[in-house]
């Protein structure tokens, strides 16, 4: 297996996920944000860490950033990572905050996962401060991602739609027409959406489809040993075209980045 059972999977994610698809996406939502030194920055969802530490280093020490989770472990993880950073718990759809407090709001792939994406979003506004920085990523539609559509549709042949579907769920945001039109329902008119290049690699076939049978946010706890086997087996054969020289597995995944700044 490409990772040790006994690790949580916030580590499996932080370990894996993170410098095979997240590591790249940091400094393009901070400059989407406009994030400078001395800022206050708070980042929605922040997982493990990843964007949080990365606007720590820009705001330095006359700036705070605040990174919020509801998950524990991924918090308990991204504390190990940078001690700086104020790490809170919450939801994004009641953030736990002053109204105008924040000089930028800032979320990576998060708002896909929202109960309630246009709560999440005013609540995103109401904490800004006027002429405040908002900016968010989220995963393009799934059919510009060649090799995770491969694996997708994998999933359904061999397991049916509702296994399918939770691989798919990542992808949820990701119709640019669609996701200006909940900016629009949750009072942010003028937000911008661009598409953005990116990739995905994992070491090997079997480290990227291990690595989402962990994840809990897709795969987790659906497939058993037998059909993760059979998994295995057919996506070596059909993610075959996306492999490098060194067996390691490559392909588009692009980004879409919501940006907008709150009226003064």
């Amino acid at each position: 297996m490409s990772q040790q059972p006994s690790r949580s999977p916030a580590e499996v994610y932080d370990s894996l996920f993170v410098p095979a698809l997240f590591q790249q996406w940091p400094p393009r939502v901070l400059d989407a944000a406009a994030v400078t030194s001395a800022q206050q920055v708070l980042d929605v969802a922040s997982g493990t860490g990843v964007l949080a530490c990365a606007a720590e280093a820009r705001v330095g020490a006359a700036g705070r950033v605040v990174g919020l989770d509801p998950n524990d472990e991924m918090l308990a993880v991204a504390r190990r990572k940078q001690a700086s950073v104020e790490w809170r718990s919450g939801r994004a759809e009641a953030l736990p905050f002053a109204g105008s407090t924040f000089d930028a709001v800032v979320s990576q792939f998060g708002l896909m996962f929202f109960e309630d994406r246009s709560q999440a979003l005013r609540e995103m506004l109401r904490v800004l401060r006027p002429g405040g920085r908002l900016a968010l990523a989220v995963c393009d539609a799934l059919d510009h991602s060649p090799g995770y559509a491969v694996l997708a549709e994998l999933l359904h042949r061999l397991f049916g739609e509702p296994v399918a579907q939770a691989f798919r769920a990542p992808f949820a945001c990701g119709d640019a027409d669609q996701l200006r039109a909940t900016c629009v329902a949750a009072g942010v008119p003028d937000a911008q959406v661009r598409r953005h290049d990116g990739r995905v690699r994992f070491a090997s076939i079997e480290s990227l489809v291990a690595t989402e049978r962990a994840c809990v946010w897709t795969l987790g706890g659906l497939l058993d040993e037998a059909q993760f086997a059979r998994l295995l087996g057919a996506a070596e054969e059909s993610l075959a075209p996306f492999l490098g020289a060194d067996g390691g597995i490559e392909f588009d995944m692009p980004a879409l980045i919501v940006s907008a700044t709150k009226a003064g």
